[in-house]
């Protein structure tokens, strides 16, 4: 048996730690692995590499993926790049191929899937946590680490001089990086997609914890939180190949609105692609380790068209559909509980 492995989408750590259990999963059962690299792009321009337990075996503290990754969305160009696609996984004799990604890189999976029946398992993928299909995705304990090692770091210059600062996370649609960090780090105030922003209940926390004698003050934002009636705030880029807008900037501005209307010294820092670098946390390498040998499980048994998923702590299968890539926004249990502390 042969079976292609690609990621697709941003990077995430725990990518490579997937790709190990993969391949030492069909390994063991003597089929053989082929990295497509960079994504969708690999399979439309035939770019590939070999793979095997020696080459893979190190790897499982990388961050990113040895396979690379691109935004690449075939369907864009359907007339060529489809038909290149398809052409080089027949040209490479695979029986099968394992897909990691987040919902656009998943989403081509199933329209493949269903369109030509192409033999696919797709393992979910995304920092941001906002997959419904799984209750949690591997990289974004990682991020929610990286996020309050940050802040940690940051507080200490903002007490210093007694400011605020806000602290852009990722988090399009969804604010579980935002919240989760948030409460780690003990933030005044929080956030996120879910809950339009509350201007004057945030600038009336920031102003009691300072009478209370609080000598600086933590705004995490989610890089989708957006104002009412307002959509949040882009980049001005040109949208992504699947048509993705380019979000950011809502950090700046509300730390101008709250310089503006306190007087306090505020100060915003965006930190981007920071999140999503770097080794994977242990929980992150467990986890991806655990679903990459599931899905190796699922295509030795040509259970095709199925994507592994936890559900209530346990590792499950689950069969391709919209359902997948539905966008899963925040449990507002996990904000609620962080309003505890915005008064």
């Amino acid at each position: 048996m042969r079976v292609g492995l690609l990621t697709g989408g941003g990077d995430c750590p725990g990518l490579n730690a997937v790709i190990r259990a993969v391949v030492q999963q069909l390994s063991n059962e003597s089929a053989t692995a082929l990295g497509i690299l960079e994504g969708w792009r690999g399979l439309v321009h035939n770019l590939t590499m070999p793979l095997s337990p020696a080459t893979t075996e190190g790897i499982i503290a990388q961050g990113g993926s040895i396979l690379g990754a691109s935004r690449t969305n075939p369907y864009r160009n359907p007339d060529t790049d489809l038909t290149a696609l398809r052409e080089n996984f027949a040209r490479h004799e695979l029986d099968a191929l394992v897909v990691i990604g987040g919902d656009d890189t998943l989403g081509v999976a199933i329209r493949l899937h269903n369109d030509f029946q192409m033999p696919i398992v797709g393992i979910p993928k995304t920092i941001d946590n906002d997959l419904m299909a799984t209750d949690f995705s591997f990289g974004f304990d990682t991020a929610i680490n990286i996020v309050t090692e940050a802040v940690d770091r940051i507080r200490t210059t903002t007490e210093s001089h007694r400011r605020v600062v806000v602290v852009e996370t990722m988090g399009r649609h969804s604010g579980w990086i935002a919240c989760f960090s948030g409460i780690a780090v003990g933030a005044d105030y929080i956030l996120v997609p879910e809950v339009p922003i509350d201007l004057p209940h945030l600038i009336s926390a920031l102003r009691s914890h300072r009478a209370a004698g609080k000598k600086y003050g933590v705004v995490i934002a989610a890089e989708g939180a957006r104002f009412p009636d307002q959509g949040p705030l882009t980049l001005g880029h040109d949208p992504d190949s699947f048509g993705n807008p380019r979000l950011g900037g809502i950090g700046a501005v509300v730390a101008e609105a709250i310089s503006r209307h306190t007087g306090f010294e505020t100060r915003s820092v965006a930190l981007g692609h920071l999140q999503r670098g770097g080794s994977p946390s242990a929980s992150d390498r467990i986890l991806a380790t655990r679903m990459g040998l599931a899905a190796g499980r699922l295509v030795l048994q040509r259970k095709m068209g199925t994507v592994v998923a936890v559900v209530d702590g346990h590792i499950v299968e689950t069969k391709m559909g919209e359902h997948v890539v539905a966008a899963k926004t925040l449990d507002l249990t996990y904000y609620d509980e962080a309003a505890a502390f915005f008064r």
